[in-house]
């Protein structure tokens, strides 16, 4: 026999004030948050303290802090709560044009500004109720990928980061290299001397969270003098933007960057890796109807991608 205890002991509803007091870290923000009186959602918190045999909110002069405890429940609750919802929503018989269910997704703004638009876009025709909440990643929350998906629906990310994950092949992007357009250290041609040379602006740097074709500089024996690094994809023309600075982008932003910023674009002097992106999502929606319905929809919205880059 299992030594936890069943979920028939368990009051599934101190799993919302939970969430409400972890997020809020006041009893009287909590119980207006969830429209209870403040006696009701102080019994709630005797509750749970009694349960986890800790104080949750401790008071630190004026204010309360969590505990060391609730920081780490506060990194499941909101997940558990999203988990729960998800199970008492379903329905045997589903139909998208009369759904108002949520879809979470995490990407890069890269992601939510080719696929997420057009998902968005498509599903505002045919499903108008449904909404969808697109999430930026982190480098922490894409290591712990597999425990995030499993209170939310979708993950859009090039392959070579995530594996042991079901995934359904979108379209495929190249580098492009961008300058300013004044920037006079550049001639017709990006060449290898420039790569070396001139400063770059990068979009992650880290042993866990880079881009392919950063990665294929270092590769080279070439170690680039980065001025800067910026985790957005949309914001890096600015940062290129009169200056003599380099960055790699992906072509599908390659005409945003141009009209933002005034940059031009160039093909790498070398044979960059394309960009496979994907969507990946956890076994346990693998036979749900609504993400069957999600999938389609994504895959159908990246396909409109790809005819407009060929």
């Amino acid at each position: 026999m299992s030594d936890q205890p069943p979920l028939s002991r368990l009051d599934l509803n101190l799993l919302v004030s939970l969430d409400a007091l972890l997020t809020e870290r006041s009893v009287t923000r909590a119980a207006e948050r969830l429209h209870l009186s403040q006696p009701a959602l102080s019994a709630s918190l005797a509750r749970l303290r009694a349960h986890f045999n800790d104080p949750i909110l401790a008071r630190t002069g004026n204010t309360y802090e969590l505990t060391p405890l609730a920081s780490r429940l506060s990194e499941h609750t909101a997940t558990a709560l999203d988990a729960a919802r998800r199970v008492f929503e379903s329905q045997a018989e589903w139909d998208p044009s009369q759904s108002t269910r949520e879809f979470a997704i995490y990407g890069s703004d890269y992601s939510f500004s080719t696929t997420g638009r057009r998902v968005a876009a498509l599903a505002a025709e045919r499903a108008p109720g449904v909404r969808f909440r697109f999430m930026l990643h982190t480098p922490q929350i894409v290591e712990d990928a597999v425990n995030r998906l499993r209170g939310t629906d979708a993950m859009l990310m090039p392959h070579g980061f995530l594996t042991d994950l079901p995934f359904t092949d979108l379209w495929t992007d190249t580098w492009v290299i961008v300058a300013a357009e004044d920037n006079p250290a550049i001639d017709e041609q990006i060449t290898i001397d420039d790569v070396a040379r001139l400063p770059w602006v990068f979009t992650y740097q880290s042993r866990t969270a880079f881009t392919s074709a950063t990665r294929q500089i270092q590769q080279l024996g070439i170690e680039p003098h980065v001025e800067a690094v910026v985790e957005s994809f949309l914001a890096l023309p600015m940062f290129i933007a009169g200056t003599n600075r380099l960055a790699l982008v992906q072509a599908g932003l390659a005409d945003y960057a141009r009209r933002v910023a005034g940059v031009r674009v160039f093909e790498p002097p070398f044979d960059a890796t394309p960009i496979h992106n994907a969507m990946w999502w956890h076994p346990v929606h693998r036979r749900d109807p609504e993400h069957e319905w999600l999938r389609t929809l994504v895959v159908e919205a990246a396909a409109g991608l790809h005819d407009d880059s060929a």
